[in-house]
Order: structure tokens, then sequence, then C-alpha cells
């Protein structure tokens, strides 16, 4: 008789480790409380399916803040596996000038669609709109969503691929905290999120518009350039995203900005002084400051300083932002926090219950994004399957 294994959770995880297990002769399970499979992995490529980064693997690794922990299975699973396993889908893929990778018909539709078609064929069983309600030893609580009909069923080993709390609407809603300790845990917090400022009222002519070509930073040795959006709420872009870690860990959040990081001090300073044939809004704009550099400085920056070439060059090339927090965590786009590095073995089985493994978001881990988010939720997911593969091999052993 077929042992039976539970996966909770049809996103890239979940999906990652019933395809490691359908290679074995076991009766894989997926359940997902959604009607269909993926879909946060749909919505984020929607725009462009951005599945992994082509930057050297030392570096790529780096990107992680658990880089350590992640780091032999980021090696197995890296860039080049992840484009050779989508080949092997029928999917071509290519790099983006930024290094960037993503499928050639840049839709994430696709990909899935051959990807679920080869789990079924591999025998692969997926029950939609199907919760757990819960986890007593290997006993799944099951709630059929559509007959409104709860049910227990036993397996041999469980996988849980819950996801974070990002995006709840798309079925990662952090139910699972609830099977599990406060002591396996570590609290969830908002990664890859646009950053809160009150503006006045003076900025609302320049919500949406992009602060372009800016050097921001944190740590003034860790600079990075890029543009930014100013938005209703505050700040948003991946060089916010890029800045995320940082920013949290910093008990006064603020930003630091150069506007003009094309041009010295000095040069800025020449560029600024007054004229008697000029408004101050023309020499502004010939220095630079387009619309959305100006208001922000004119929000930022006292009116005194605006006339003085070398206070203002000053301010435009350190300015500081203060800022009161990040985005709910629901609109987030990934999270930190989850399932803790100390609460698993090495195979990624919970240590005090080791019929139940973990993987993807619901791991205590956290990147920026540019592929580095679902490369992880790959690896950790093929990780977990040969956990599970490992663990129920040691079990008939001793059996």
């Amino acid at each position: 008789m077929k042992q039976r294994i539970a996966i909770i959770g049809a996103g890239p995880a979940g999906l990652m480790a019933a395809e490691v297990l359908s290679q074995w002769d076991y009766e894989v399970h997926v359940y997902e409380q959604k009607p269909s499979a993926a879909r946060k992995f749909l919505m984020a490529g929607k725009t462009g399916l951005n599945i992994s980064h082509a930057e050297p693997l030392a570096q790529f690794i780096q990107r992680y803040d658990q880089a350590e922990w992640l780091a032999d299975w980021i090696r197995r699973w890296d860039a080049t596996w992840i484009q050779h396993w989508m080949q092997g889908l029928g999917v071509e893929s290519y790099v983006g000038s930024s290094g960037r990778i993503f499928p050639i018909e840049m839709k994430a539709a696709p990909l899935l669609r051959a990807w679920l078609k080869r789990l079924a064929e591999q025998g692969v069983q997926f029950h939609y709109r199907h919760s757990c309600m819960g986890i007593q030893s290997n006993t799944l609580q099951i709630k059929d969503l559509l007959q409104q009909h709860e049910f227990s069923e036993d397996f041999a080993a469980i996988v849980l691929a819950c996801g974070a709390v990002s995006w709840p609407q798309l079925g990662s809603d952090g139910q699972w905290q609830n099977w599990l300790s406060n002591e396996q845990l570590n609290p969830f917090q908002a990664s890859n999120a646009g950053v809160e400022r009150a503006w006045s009222n003076f900025m609302q002519p320049v919500f949406g518009q992009p602060l372009k070509r800016v050097v921001a930073w944190v740590d003034p040795t860790q600079k990075s350039q890029g543009d930014i959006v100013i938005t209703h709420y505050g700040l948003e872009s991946g060089l916010i995203y890029k800045l995320g870690r940082a920013l949290r860990e910093q008990s006064k959040k603020q930003l630091m900005l150069d506007l003009l990081p094309e041009l010295s001090h000095a040069q800025l300073v020449q560029k600024l002084q007054p004229s008697k044939k000029q408004s101050l809004s023309n020499v502004w704009r010939k220095a630079g400051l387009d619309a959305a550099k100006a208001s922000l400085i004119r929000e930022l920056v006292p009116k005194a300083g605006w006339n003085d070439p070398e206070k203002l060059a000053s301010q435009i090339k350190q300015l500081p932002i203060a800022l009161t927090g990040f985005r709910p965590i629901e609109e987030a786009i990934s999270c930190a926090g989850g399932v803790k590095r100390e609460a698993l073995t090495t195979h990624l089985q919970l240590k005090q219950q080791p019929q139940i493994f973990c993987c993807g978001e619901m791991l205590d881990w956290d990147a920026p994004t540019g592929g580095y988010l679902l490369t992880a939720c790959f690896a950790t997911g093929r990780a977990a399957g040969e956990g599970v593969h490992a663990y129920l091999s040691q079990q008939q052993k001793v059996m």
C-alpha cells in the first residue's frame, strides 16, 4: 500500500515538493483552499514573470538575509537549473538587460499550465477549495469549502507550503500559524513594500511621478541607484524594496537621497547660482530638478535655504526623508519572519513534529524582488520534498 503524503498549498514551493515526491511510489495529495493553483504566482507574472536572476551565484546568495541557511539549496537549484527546468516544460527563457530571467512569453500562465499537466500525469492529486483546519499528529482536519463538509485524513508525512501573510486574498492568510507554537515562529513583517510619509497637500500634483535616477541609502556604505515613485502615502519602487531590510532594522526609519548624483557638490553650487533674469523655478529646472524633485525640495527643505546655493546643494546631495513605517503587510510583495531555522532540521522538518515539513515563504528568510523570492521558494520546496523521502525511507527501515 502506497504511503500517503499531504501538501498544504499549491503555490510554487508546494508544487516543487509535489514534483520531487512524484518521482517515487507515493500517493501525493495537494490541498489548496482557492479554486485554482498558484494564484500569487500568476498575479506576479501578469506584467512579466521574473523567475530568477543571472548574476554570479556567490552574489546571488548574498541577496538573502539567511544566506548561510539557504546557500546549499540555492546552489543546487540555481538560476541555470531553473532555466533548464522551464525548458523541460516547453518554456524558453531569456536574460534581460538587468540580469533578470523571464520566460520568452513573459506570462506565468503557460508555464503553470504545463507544470500542473505534468504533475497530474505523474499521479499528483489536487484538491481545490479544500482548506486545512488543523493538524493533530499525522491527521489533517480538512474542510471541503464547496460542500461545507469537514473530514479527517491520515498521512505518513505532511508538507506545509502555506505562504506568508502578504496578499492574503490570493490564499496565503497565515492561519497555519495557529498549528505551531510561538517558539517556532518569528513575527511576520512587511518586506518589498512601500514606505509611508505624510505629505502636505502641496505634493498632490506629483503623486505617481518618479524621482528619476536618484541614489538612495540608509547606510552610507551601501548606496543604490534607481527610480522612486512618489505616492499618496509615501514612496515606492524596487529601490525602496532593496533598502527595506536596512529600514526595518533602523529605529528612526530615515531614508537619504542624492537627487542629482551625476553632479558633484561644486558643480551643483555653480548651477544653482541665482539669476536676475531667471525665476528660482527656472534655475532649479536647469540645474536638473524636474517637477517631482523640485516639489520634494520645497516640501522638505526650509524656504530660508532655497536661495543659498551652498546649503541647497548640500540638501540635494544628502536629503533626509523621515518615514513613519511600511505599508500594511497585506499589501507587501513578501514578508520577513516565519518558521525559525532553529525549529527545523536540515531537511526542513519540524523538530517538535517530525512528520511535518515546511517550505517556501512561510520560512523565516527574506530577499528583495528580482527573481530571488521565487528561486528560494523552488529550492526550499524541493529540499522539503527530498526531506520527506529521506524521513519515510528511514521509517520504513525502522519498521
